[in-house]
């Protein structure tokens, strides 16, 4: 890694500053967030909430992979990850975050039956894709198979089955979650089943967005649109690696259903944007217009390898980064998206990553990233939310995905890119 620093370092004479956050930036996860389990598989908690995240886990080690591609040490500890998240959704395929060991530890006790691994069961659709992207990225852009275990493909059967059993989610699905006496967000309505949706459509069913707040509406387009890139991706590596016809027909079928689905119900015309793509639906003609700062959000479709419809996506931008997103504050301090997790007037480190990484003109990049450098509150890192007239004002000190993106984006403007 410091061999990686260093050539870096040679590319970033001009930004010393930007350079000094990415330093920090870049060794803090592995210092401080992984831990090698001795079985072959590696744990990733968050930060400062002892959990693994199958997100997050997978944002955190991303970056780690212009590394791996000439560190073979590297590369086994992402694979490690991999091995570590395809385990967990072998134990419980709708849990979001994870424990270290089977010690009963949890957000809060919400089923009196909860499996002792899990410590939080909160059903997002987007955990589902986070551990396929991982291993998909590794196997493509060093050519690393020891992450296809047999935790793998069952963990690719139990996925194939959550996503068509929440197609039809008021018909097949028995996933409830309640929390009692806690706020709106953090739980689901009618006793657990959530949102009401029609059936049927092609879309999947999310209880939570990637913030762990409740969906208003239970079809996410922008998790949809993640199921469509994994699902391209679980069609490649089928018919490239595995020789697996019959999970290259799967996954393709269930690509193609979820974008048409995408494209024919996710999409709201307005008369200040024209159309553009809506954050939730119902199926049945409501819709919920923001984004999110949380990834996947509608901002981040292209990053993820959506294949947007070119006029939406701009007109959909064009929104997000306007005052009618009710998540876009400006302020003193910076202007980006916040979220519904966080308070009002909080800007996002992981938004503001997500702008610059999508956006074509170079020296917005630089601007973005210059704005994060300034908006850490004195500690040099990033954090979850920060308020938009004081940075010194943020919520979550240790919040290594946060990081992890702010690496991301100042890589992607020294024009180092994986391959996808």
């Amino acid at each position: 890694m410091e061999h990686f620093i260093n050539q870096v370092r040679q590319q970033a004479q001009d930004c010393p500053e930007l350079m000094k956050v990415f330093e920090d930036c870049y060794t803090n996860t592995l210092n401080t967030t992984v831990r090698d389990m001795g079985d072959g598989t590696v744990h990733v908690i968050t930060g400062d909430i002892p959990a693994m995240w199958l997100r997050d886990s997978t944002a955190q080690v991303r970056p780690y992979l212009f590394c791996a591609k000439e560190n073979d040490k590297i590369k086994e500890l992402i694979a490690g990850v991999v091995r570590r998240q395809f385990q967990y959704i072998c134990i419980d395929e709708y849990a979001n975050a994870f424990n270290e060991q089977p010690n009963g530890a949890c957000w809060e006790k919400d089923d009196p039956e909860q499996n002792p691994w899990v410590w939080e069961r909160k059903f997002e659709v987007d955990s589902l894709c986070y551990p396929v992207q991982l291993a998909y990225l590794l196997w493509k852009n060093t050519g690393c198979v020891s992450q296809f275990d047999e935790n793998f493909f069952e963990g690719v059967e139990k996925m194939f089955h959550v996503f068509r059993t929440e197609q039809f989610h008021e018909e097949r699905s028995a996933y409830k979650f309640q929390r009692k006496s806690t706020l709106f967000q953090d739980t689901l309505s009618r006793e657990g089943k959530g949102a009401f949706v029609k059936s049927g459509i092609g879309l999947i069913w999310s209880g939570f967005r990637p913030s762990d707040d409740a969906c208003t509406y239970g079809y996410l387009i922008p998790s949809n649109m993640f199921v469509v890139v994994i699902m391209g991706y679980l069609e490649e590596m089928a018919r490239e690696q595995f020789h697996d016809k019959q999970m290259e027909k799967t996954a393709g079928l269930l690509k193609e259903q979820v974008w048409e689905a995408v494209e024919k119900e996710g999409k709201v015309y307005t008369e200040e944007f024209g159309t553009i793509y809506a954050y939730e639906v119902d199926g049945y003609g409501m819709y919920h217009l923001m984004d999110d700062a949380n990834v996947p959000s509608l901002l981040a479709a292209e990053y993820l390898g959506y294949p947007v419809d070119r006029q939406t996506a701009e007109n959909t931008r064009r929104y997000i980064l306007s005052d009618a997103n009710p998540y876009y504050y400006k302020g003193t301090k910076a202007a980006g998206v916040g979220s519904s997790h966080t308070p009002s007037g909080y800007i996002w480190h992981i938004a503001m990553a997500v702008q610059g990484l999508t956006s074509r003109d170079r020296e917005e990049k630089r601007k973005i990233l210059e704005d994060m450098a300034a908006t850490t509150g004195g500690k040099g890192v990033m954090h979850e939310g920060f308020f938009c007239d004081d940075d010194c004002k943020y919520t979550r000190e240790w919040f290594s995905w946060a990081n992890a993106m702010y690496v991301e984006l100042f890589l992607d403007y020294l024009g180092y890119h994986l391959d996808r």
